[in-house]
């Protein structure tokens, strides 16, 4: 575990004074050295291999940036797994071929550093995965726990002569048998990564570690803060350590000194609590008995504990909008800089979320100083994951043929798995050091709230091990474990991927403690669905408080293809014989952290603060709800308007809110002019809109910021007004009779003395329609049933295996028989149909019937189906992804109109977030360039279409779309569903000649399926029979 590296303490730095501490720069310390930036470095692919340091010549190596990881600055290749360990599994032992870097650096000691007066200490905050440390050529210690810190007393072994030129070398293993409990669903990166530095401590009377510990009464209306230090003389009665107490206002409210602990009580009217909404911070000032020490610190009131079966913080239940986290950046990989950490918080902060699980290790000591700083409640990790003990276990276990369920046969794995390591009493000490780093390095952290003993290591006693210690080291905040499923030696119960079924059935017979998902709402691709199902669950259920979505953003590494493009890497584009492909692209950010998801964008709106409904025009009301636990919404405007169908919102009007208390309601009255047109008797349907803005700038967001928002239909149309069915005989030149055709598998309807026709086919299905201006559609509409595949449908918990085994991604229309007739009112043309695949005998029997106007300005089409049922027939998918009709139009047919929900994309189960109302849009604006291409693009509840097409000599009638039984969906996109399919990467896509679209009667929900649950029920399509009426009309351009 380590040689003559010095015990765990909290991090923090030392100051010369009381000016420069409460700056909290380090690098304006005076008793700090960063020994970050250009390093020498040697990359060799085993530690034999590495030189010995007494021969080596570092002046010939090449240049690398600490922190950093080498495999990103030209050295090896990333490679990603999921669960399995990338070597052969033989704990401890790991491959004598095993990448070594070997580092090495001249410093200057600072001259005002006296080693007589001071002790020095080299500190690392994070190497992968171990290492070993010289100065000077004498070797100083050993250390391992890549996100664990490591300090050494380095005094006896530094030059204080002269210039006081000094030199480090640090030479790090890739592997070591830590890495069997570092086995995290990430990238395998090496290096450096963390700050890197020289501190002086004083060599007598120094504080060598501090806890911070306050203590709110009941009533949470005064409140102790207690700093209990270690000193170098631990023995000695003179010392003596002062203590000051500034308040958030910057004011000086206590002080004290001690030997080893102080108190400072804190009055009422000075008492201000921290939360994730109103972080307020204290400063604490700690100076040794020589006073050549100022240690700062940061730190909020508060009090978190389970009192009857909830999650109390400062005495109020809460429920965490939460996200997991591992630290990723594009081209720097774990070595993460402060301000992309504040940039990925600031965000987090905008979309509403609360809450981090620092996913599946300790973060960089910045990220806490934000979080306290900017308000989350954390779940703080220990670097410990031995997921990859699962592969061989199961292997043995399938070997058995015992015929066990999928449920039975994990569960068994599991507790064979377990016994590796955390059963095994042989890695007791080395699962403790983890714990112990954690907390010890952590414990001042406000924001740090429930300890995390790791993620899927299985249970074991060495597990019980790491719980018991953690709760005797520190009662003040609570222990989470997921896979202690009892909650035996956690505070709470911890689950992973629930339905919303498997959510309520556990707390009807458990609701002795809280429940919440640590991972839930697998983000991958275009996903996840069924957001909104949860949050309703957390806010109707007491012992449900909250998730941790995975997660916040996609790992993809920035890279160039050969011509040059860029495009965000994954496992399968290094070529390691093993890994885990784009698993690693799961993310509701993607991989620049610049531009979020629509996953991301539903999920700030469904966690939004403030929710509105009872819509109440006779008094002029609404009722508004706070969702927030500690603050009212006195810090909220509102901006009131009016959406008419079919019409732009009206001109908006802003109200100031009453101070509606946390977690309560209260009716506000809405604006006359805004009552008006809502009053007003009509046939469209109206509805209110209300933005919900920050009055004044806050630390995470200007103001003007949109935290919430509400659509509330209006009472007096409640009932959708019956879809327009255009009238297909009453064109003006409905007397010129249409001429019909039928020769050679074409059916041609034109009109004479036009250029307008209609042209069938009748071998394949749909028609060709050009107007006088020139062809509108190329061909279709056909009947579909499938869409592309997400990266939720194809994983094990989507219905994609079972879209495979039926091959519908190959089911196609196949036309068995057809007719048509004439009359004065219309042509009507019949295709009977057979969707399915090649090779399989089951399908779907449908009729197509169109009615065509004389003029050949309007076709409707009428399609009814079921599934055929007869005998020796294949099976058929339980689900299908669509029902709908696919055409091709002309490229030039570029710009969409619509009414429905938009701007964005969206789905049935993904649809929060976006708004009704009136939009255009050009058509390759539709397309959501996901970093793993998939089906993309939607938009739904969609009331009409019309697509238009660029001006020219001759301008081009619009295509018009509604559906008679009600709103839809469709995409429109340049790429066909094939080439969604089969390239792994934006920059390959190539785009059609076409402009297609797809219009659907239905479609099936997204869900999370690529780690989690299929839709839910009720957002799934089921095979079964289906009836719907397209109408679809050449209109002038408005």
């Amino acid at each position: 575990l380590q040689r003559n590296r010095l015990p765990a303490r909290a991090h923090f730095y030392n100051f010369e004074d009381e000016a420069t501490a409460l700056t909290f720069d380090a690098k304006k310390s005076s008793l700090h050295c960063s020994l970050n930036g250009r390093w020498k470095f040697r990359h060799d692919l085993s530690p034999l291999e590495a030189p010995e340091w007494d021969e080596a010549k570092p002046e010939s190596w090449s240049d690398i940036v600490v922190p950093g990881m080498w495999q990103l600055q030209g050295y090896g290749r990333p490679h990603y797994t999921n669960v399995n360990y990338p070597f052969p599994v033989d704990p401890p032992n790991v491959p004598f071929e095993n990448e070594t870097g070997s580092y090495f650096r001249e410093f200057l000691l600072p001259q005002s550093w006296d080693a007589g007066q001071q002790a020095i200490r080299l500190r690392f905050e994070g190497v992968d995965s171990s290492y070993h440390v010289w100065i000077n050529g004498k070797r100083v210690g050993y250390s391992q726990g890549s996100r664990n810190a490591a300090e050494f007393n380095i005094t006896d072994k530094l030059n204080l002569e002269g210039r006081r030129i000094n030199t480090i070398a640090v030479r790090v293993y890739k592997f070591c048998d830590g890495t069997y409990v570092e086995d995290q669903d990430q990238w395998w990166l090496s290096g450096i990564f963390r700050d890197v530095y020289l501190v002086a401590f004083p060599r007598l009377a120094a504080i060598e570690d501090f806890t911070i510990t306050t203590h709110l009464d009941d009533e949470f209306t005064s409140a102790k803060v207690t700093a209990t230090v270690q000193t170098t003389d631990a023995d000695s009665a003179d010392f003596r350590f002062g203590l000051k107490l500034i308040s958030p206002d910057g004011r000086v409210i206590g002080q004290g000194e001690g030997n080893d602990q102080v108190t400072i009580d804190i009055a009422q009217a000075d008492l201000k609590l921290w939360s994730a909404e109103q972080p307020a911070l204290y400063k604490v000032l700690l100076s040794s008995g020589s006073h050549s020490q100022v240690v700062p610190q940061r730190v909020g009131i508060r009090r978190v504990e389970v009192r009857n079966g909830n999650i109390l913080f400062n005495g109020q239940p809460i429920i965490f909008y939460g996200v997991n986290r591992h630290e990723h950046h594009p081209t720097m990989g774990r070595a993460v800089p402060c301000e992309a950490t504040r940039r990925d918080l600031l965000l987090m902060k905008r979309c509403n979320i609360n809450a981090i699980r620092t996913s599946h290790q300790p973060q960089n000591p910045h990220f806490y100083d934000l979080a306290d700083e900017l308000g989350f409640y954390i779940i703080n990790e220990a670097d410990l994951e031995c997921h990859g003990f699962y592969k061989p276990e199961r292997a043995i276990l399938d070997a058995k043929n015992l015929g066990l369920s999928r449920v039975e046969a994990r569960e068994a794995t599991y507790v064979e798995a377990g016994k590796w390591l955390s059963g095994n009493p042989e890695w007791r000490a080395a699962y403790l050091d983890r714990a112990e780093q954690l907390v010890e390095r952590f414990k001042n952290s406000t924001s740090s709230i429930i300890w995390s003993m790791g993620n899927e290591a299985f249970y074991g006693e060495n597990i019980a091990a790491m719980a018991q210690w953690v709760k005797k080291r520190d009662p003040t905040r609570l222990v989470h474990y997921e896979a202690d499923l009892e909650a035996k030696d956690t505070d709470m119960y911890s689950r992973m991927y629930y339905t919303i079924d498997e959510l309520k059935e556990h707390i009807a017979n458990r609701n002795d403690r809280p429940l919440i998902l640590c991972e839930y709402a697998h983000a991958m691709g275009n996903g996840p669905g069924g957001l909104k199902d949860y949050i309703d669950a957390y806010r109707s259920e007491k012992s449900l408080q909250g998730g941790f979505i995975w997660q916040w953003a996609s790992h993809g590494l920035l890279q160039r293809s050969s011509s040059g493009q860029p495009f965000y890497a994954y496992g399968s584009d290094f070529r390691q014989a093993l890994n885990d492909s784009d698993f690693v692209m799961d993310g509701m950010l993607w991989s620049d952290h610049e531009r979020p998801s629509p996953g991301l964008i539903e999920y700030k709106k469904v966690i939004e603060p403030v929710t509105v409904d009872n819509l109440d025009l006779a008094a002029g009301t609404v009722s508004i709800r706070n969702h927030l636990f500690f603050s009212d919404l006195a810090h909220l405007e509102a901006s009131v308007s009016v959406t008419v169908q079919d019409q732009k919102p009206t001109s908006s009007v802003t109200m100031a809110l009453p101070p509606i208390g946390p977690s309560s309601s209260g009716e506000v009255e809405i604006p006359e002019e805004i009552l008006a047109p809502l009053r007003e008797q009509s046939e469209e349907n109206k509805w209110l809109n209300l933005s919900f803005f920050l009055h004044s700038e806050v630390s995470w967001a200007p103001r003007g910021h949109e935290v919430a928002w509400a659509q509330i239909k209006a009472p007096a149309c409640l009932t959708v007004s019956p879809a327009v069915t255009p009238n297909i005989t009453s064109d003006d030149e409905s007397s010129i009779k249409a001429e019909v055709k039928e020769a050679r598998g074409r059916l041609v309807i034109s009109r004479p003395g036009h250029n307008a026709s209609i042209v069938f086919d009748l071998a394949r299905g749909g028609f060709r329609w050009a107007g006088e201006a020139g062809v509108t559609i190329t061909r279709g509409p056909e009947l579909s049933i499938y869409r592309g595949m997400t990266q939720n449908d194809v994983g094990f918990g989507g219905d994609g295996a079972e879209w495979k085994r039926c091959l519908l991604q190959i089911a196609r229309s196949w036309v068995t028989k057809h007719s048509w007739t004439s009359n004065d009112d219309a042509i009507s043309v019949v295709s009977e149909v057979r969707v399915g695949p090649p090779s399989l005998t089951w399908a779907v029997r449908a009729r197509l019937e169109y009615t065509i106007s004389h003029s050949l300005q309007s076709v409707s089409v009428r399609v009814t189906g079921d599934i055929e049922k007869r005998k020796g027939s294949s099976p058929w998918p339980t689900t299908i992804p669509r029902i709908g009709l696919d055409m091709a139009l002309p490229r030039s047919y570029n710009t969409v109109n619509w009414f429905g929900r938009g701007p964005g994309e969206c789905y049935r189960d993904k649809k929060e977030a976006q708004r009704l109302g009136l939009y255009e849009s050009k058509v390759e604006d539709l397309h959501v360039p996901y970093e793993v291409p998939q089906e993309n693009g939607g938009r739904c509840d969609v009331d009409w279409l019309k697509l238009q097409a660029a001006g020219g000599s001759v301008v081009s009638p619009a295509l018009e779309i509604r559906m008679a039984q009600g709103p839809f969906s469709f995409v429109a996109r340049h790429h066909t569903t094939q080439e969604l399919e089969e390239k792994t990467h934006p920059h390959l896509l190539q785009e059609c000649d076409d402009t297609l679209l797809y219009v659907d009667h239905a479609h099936h929900g997204l869900g999370s399926g690529s780690c989690g649950p299929p839709p839910f029920p009720h957002d799934r399509l089921y095979m079964g029979p289906f009836d719907f009426t397209m109408h679809l009309r050449l209109v002038d351009i408005d």
